[in-house]
């Protein structure tokens, strides 16, 4: 990770929210679907051993997917934020299209679409552009599948997240409702110094932001609410 010792740090804690814009729906809706599943069967250990074909198939639709859309502007602004910060995007989101739009320090928490990874060797881990299927294994012969943190399973990144969190000069939280943990918890890590910018456009009392101090709600969706801090700060 490439950071400036002379430029103040933003760590933006982004989620679904800022994807959707671009095109990509949200994780789960109310009745606790994704894309007509039940999370249980495309999101978990327990899915994936009772029906591999079937979480292989919907990953490879999610993978596809990333080819018909593009970052937003509130992507883009973001990565232009690095032009006078060092900016760590830490994303719930499994898309690549902070990548693309050009943010270079990104700690993605529950893990990326375009990667895939042995079953035996959670360390073992390749870039995957293409549909992955049954019978696709790793240089040691193991079934490959997504390289995506399920339910029930550990949150490697979180550490790193944690750190960069704690070394915030300002923190800026978009298109998440803080529900999810362990990711909802990260902006508790923030200096009690730290300005934390909440961008909603129907922002909702949150038990995580009770506490901080320095907070600033904004009132938009993703693009115009980064407008909004990208003036505040730059």
């Amino acid at each position: 990770m490439k950071l400036d010792a002379t430029k103040k740090t933003i760590v933006v804690l982004s989620g679904a929210g800022v994807s959707a814009e671009s095109g990509i729906n949200t994780f789960r809706d109310a009745g606790g679907l994704w894309e007509g599943h039940d999370v249980m069967e495309v999101a978990s250990p327990e899915g994936f051993r009772k029906n591999p074909a079937l979480v292989l198939d919907f990953y490879n639709q999610r993978r596809r997917q990333l080819k018909e859309v593009k970052p937003n502007r509130g992507h883009e602004i973001i990565a232009e934020l690095e032009v006078d910060y060092n900016v760590i995007v830490v994303t719930q989101n499994v898309d690549d299209l902070h990548e693309r739009a050009g943010s270079t320090n990104i700690i993605h928490l529950h893990g990326e679409l375009k990667k895939v990874r042995s079953t035996r060797n959670e360390n073992l881990v390749l870039d995957w552009e293409e549909d992955c299927s049954l019978g696709d294994k790793c240089p040691n012969g193991h079934q490959l599948r997504p390289h995506i943190v399920w339910f029930g399973e550990a949150v490697p990144m979180l550490g790193l997240a944690q750190g960069a969190v704690v070394k915030a000069d300002a923190v800026i939280v978009i298109g998440t409702s803080l529900k999810v943990y362990p990711a909802a918890g990260l902006v508790g890590f923030a200096p009690p110094e730290a300005k934390v910018f909440y961008i909603d456009p129907n922002p909702a009392s949150n038990w995580e932001l009770e506490n901080v101090k320095n907070l600033e709600i904004i009132k938009e969706p993703g693009s115009t609410g980064m407008e909004r801090v990208k003036s505040l700060l730059v």
